[in-house]
């Protein structure tokens, strides 16, 4: 099948792309506003733009709040000009995560709703997610902004500070993701990633 991506309505296009890009890691981004109010959110958005330097990027929103309002998250971002990243999200983090994911009012700290522990960073005033295996410190590069009002995607670009990683993760100088117990989304549904194989290249020249 055939599928033109112009004409379809918001709803169809996002599940047309969350549907196929899957699994996606979970982070849960840290932030503090203007009011000093420590805000928590996930993203199932997050990717490595570069290695070197350290980049992450991921999408905010694919879409504002009724009346165009921009989300916590972002406003606080464009604010600070940084913030933290904790990944991935694991099985035992999966509920707190999907609490923080409702729309508090913004002078709620989800932290203090869905039971996620805030610890001091080194380098950002945004907190680290205690049971996250490893936490990003970051300051914003850059913003760019995709659609119209009211269904804008801001993508953002930041450049890692700082690694904050699990001892019990971090074994001979690498990090063991699959101790971690990560899960991922795929369109609605969540996924386990217990179930794991190795591949090698066997076509040579």
């Amino acid at each position: 099948m055939l599928i033109d991506p112009k004409g379809l309505d918001f709803r169809v296009l996002h599940h047309l792309l969350a549907g196929a890009i899957v699994p996606r890691p979970i982070a849960l981004v840290s932030t503090v506003g203007e009011s000093g109010v420590q805000n928590v959110a996930p993203l199932s958005s997050i990717s490595i733009a570069s290695v070197s330097p350290p980049v992450l990027s991921f999408s905010v929103s694919t879409r504002r709040r009724r009346g165009g309002e921009k989300k916590d998250t972002l406003r606080n971002i464009e604010f600070a000009r940084e913030f933290v990243v904790a990944v991935p999200c694991t099985e035992e983090m999966a509920q707190s995560m999907s609490n923080a994911g409702a729309e508090f009012p913004s002078h709620v700290s989800e932290f203090e709703m869905t039971g996620l522990t805030p610890v001091p960073a080194s380098f950002v005033k945004a907190a680290l997610v205690a049971q996250a295996p490893v936490n990003f410190e970051c300051r914003l590069l850059q913003i760019i902004e995709f659609g119209e009002h009211p269904s804008v995607s801001s993508l953002v670009l930041a450049e890692v500070l700082a690694v904050h990683a699990k001892d019990e993760f971090y074994i001979d100088g690498e990090l063991q993701p699959h101790l971690m117990k990560p899960i991922g989304r795929l369109l609605e549904p969540y996924c386990r990633t217990r179930d794991i194989f190795d591949l090698r290249v066997e076509y040579t020249l």
